[in-house]
């Protein structure tokens, strides 16, 4: 353990992630968060994965944080196969061996909390929904609590509860749970039972967390803490974990390109297109989205990476053709970008007016706090959902196209016509108005005085309530 860690805390903070970038993004983003109170806070993982996470951090200066603390644990070795561009289900089977190893923390997690004891008198274990497994044992270790941390929107936790439970009479402001795509086809059958094995976990946890804000979805959070859908009605959002102001200072070898391009665009003129970390399209498909870029004749930046491996340092990663002559012709217009982008200062950008999203989570919530629309194109898991809170609740994006016809191509006419009305059209730019709305308000909320900051304040004051004599 860090040397530094060895004066005695009142309460320390454990982070648990899951081993998927969506996940490791989000909760490095809150031990941000928790170590500004002064909190020391000890982010847990396998040290690939640890490395990853710091790697990618964006928005801030992790060597300036002092007080969050990696802890590295060996797991067995995995398979690491490439994505699968032509696979039938679209999530990343690819990443799910990485998944099972990390149920191997079971042990060092559970001997790491209860060395800790030794250096604080009370211990908060947030963990992520899908690594209940691995802390099921923290509950025998006197003066520990346990947090849940869910990686995905409310309104998504409480519809499938809704679904699970009978689909039972909704308010009005909820109707729209019976417009919801069905599940089908958004994980694989593997994805399933490593769910179930979380769930049969059954951790009683002290309290939710979400990477949430009540002016984004406070009716799915109130129903959630009403019916106590996930065994506890303390739910706290305290989203978005992810700056809202990003710095102006720049490191000038990291994707200095990217970023000076996008400074000699015009105001809201160039549409952000990017499907995430977990996302994999087929040759074909990115053709026609090549295609129905070149024709809106609309600016844009585009990043064209496969999905991650379980390890992403190991071994090549494919390289997608674009039509011939693409990149030539779209020259001055359009930039290509091929590595890790910087999608936070991108999104952030002054001159950026849209984003072509898979919609997860991460994703959305980052969008959201910097103002700028969707135009949405769901490709697994929760992100049909996504799409739907996006695009007919908060009514601050528009679909590409629907999840009834996921399985077909994307023409390029469907891409054309989906840019051109959110970029140049008077729907485009309502959309864009309510979008920036919204957007300065969840800045607003995370400031001194605003409601997450209110939220993030009570849970702190949560996990550091007065210590009992018999732990002192």
């Amino acid at each position: 353990m860090d040397s530094e860690c060895k004066e005695v805390a009142q309460v320390a903070v454990v982070m648990v992630p899951l081993p998927a970038q969506g996940h490791l993004n989000q909760l490095l983003h809150l031990s941000r968060h928790v170590s500004s109170y002064n909190i020391p806070v000890h982010f847990v993982g396998t040290t690939m994965h640890n490395r990853q996470a710091k790697a990618r951090v964006q928005g801030w200066d992790l060597s300036a944080t002092t007080n969050i603390h990696f802890h590295d644990f060996p797991t067995p070795p995995f398979h690491s196969p490439p994505p699968d561009p032509n696979a039938t289900y679209k999530f990343p089977s690819q990443i799910i061996p990485a998944f099972h190893a990390s149920m191997h923390l079971r042990v060092p997690v559970y001997a790491f909390v209860n060395e800790l004891t030794s250096t604080a008198r009370r211990i908060a274990v947030i963990y992520d929904s899908m690594m209940a497994y691995v802390v099921q044992d923290i509950h025998s270790i006197t003066n520990v609590e346990s947090y849940c941390f869910n990686s995905i929107s409310a309104f998504c936790i409480y519809a499938y509860y809704w679904e699970a439970t009978g689909k039972s009479a909704v308010s009005t402001e909820a109707e729209i749970l019976k417009e919801l795509p069905s599940p089908e086809g958004c994980v694989p059958p593997e994805v399933s039972k490593f769910t179930k094995l979380q769930v049969e976990a059954k951790i009683s946890s002290s309290g939710d967390l979400y990477n949430s804000n009540r002016l984004i979805e406070e009716l799915y959070l109130d129903l959630l803490a009403k019916e106590k859908t996930t065994g506890t009605d303390k739910v706290w959002a305290v989203g978005p974990f992810n700056p809202v102001v990003i710095p102006e200072k720049r490191d000038l070898n990291s994707h200095k390109n990217c970023l000076e391009w996008l400074d000699k665009q015009p105001q809201n003129s160039v549409i952000f297109v990017s499907f995430g970390s977990s996302s994999t399209f087929s040759n074909e498909q990115i053709k026609e989205l090549a295609l129905g870029l070149e024709q809106s004749e609309q600016k844009f930046i585009w990043v064209l990476r496969d999905a991650d491996k379980g390890d992403i340092s190991d071994g090549e990663v494919r390289r997608v053709p674009l039509p011939e002559g693409f990149e030539k012709r779209v020259e001055g217009r359009g930039l290509v970008v091929r590595d890790w982008a910087p999608q936070l200062k991108i999104l952030g950008h002054p001159f950026t007016g849209g984003f072509i999203s898979h919609c997860g989570w991460n994703s959305c919530i980052e969008s959201i706090s910097m103002g700028v629309p969707i135009a949405a194109w769901p490709v697994h898991s929760d992100q049909p959902r996504n799409a739907v809170l996006i695009t007919k609740v908060l009514k601050i994006g528009l679909e590409v196209r629907d999840w009834a016809h996921s399985e077909e191509l994307v023409s390029p006419a469907v891409v054309e016509k989906a840019v051109r009305r959110l970029m140049d059209s008077a729907e485009g730019e309502e959309i864009r108005k309510r979008a920036a709305e919204l957007g300065d308000a969840v800045k607003q909320s995370v400031m001194d005085g605003g409601g997450t900051r209110k939220e993030m304040d009570s849970f702190i004051a949560h996990i550091t309530r007065q210590i009992s004599p018999s732990q002192i």
